[in-house]
């Protein structure tokens, strides 16, 4: 976060459009934007989120905001979400029509753990043996104890990108790769 304030220096004037975000995330962030938060479902918001932040209800691959409407895109660890190559295309060129600036991060796919199960190397079994372990060797699984209905949904929606794959989504952008002990965590879009 502290990267993004440091390029971008939002102000109290700034519009930021924060595709798949949630009110939580924004609360300790030193900046005081105008901040309009899109998610499929609208949380529980209290009477501060209510004062600080528009929450719109919709989907990233067609958000409901006319050419430029923001100053800048932002989306935290979305991307990957969104179960295929053509979603992921439509969401990328949305959030770059509606906004002037983009920030987009995800988590690299080359990265030896996987964030969203927070195990190593898991990623790149082959799907089904990947079913047959989430439930028991993940830290994700130890924790939550998905249902099988649940492994099948995150083996579905949750597709990690590379480096080629996001320069591919945003042709236009500067691709930062953010590290943690000499290996690449994350890619960000940056324009």
């Amino acid at each position: 976060m502290s990267r993004f304030v440091s390029m971008f220096d939002p102000t109290s004037n700034t519009k930021i459009l924060d595709v798949g975000g949630y009110p939580a995330f924004w609360r300790d962030c030193p900046i005081r934007a105008q901040i309009t938060i899109i998610n499929t479902h609208v949380p529980k918001l209290s009477a501060a989120d209510h004062l600080n932040y528009d929450f719109v209800a919709g989907d990233a691959r067609s958000l409901p905001f006319a050419d430029n409407t923001f100053d800048i895109g932002f989306s935290n660890s979305v991307i990957e979400h969104l179960f295929t190559r053509d979603d992921q295309t439509r969401a990328a060129r949305e959030i770059q029509r509606v906004s002037k600036h983009i920030w987009v991060q995800t988590p690299a796919r080359s990265f030896p753990v996987e964030t969203h199960l927070k195990t190593p190397l898991i990623h790149y079994l082959p799907a089904r043996l990947q079913k047959r372990l989430i439930r028991h060797f993940t830290v994700w699984g130890i924790l939550s104890k998905p249902t099988e209905g649940d492994i099948d949904l995150f083996l579905r929606e949750v597709q990690l990108l590379n480096y080629k794959d996001m320069r591919s989504l945003f042709p236009d952008c500067k691709i930062v790769q953010e590290s943690f002990l000499f290996l690449t965590k994350s890619y960000v879009a940056v324009k």
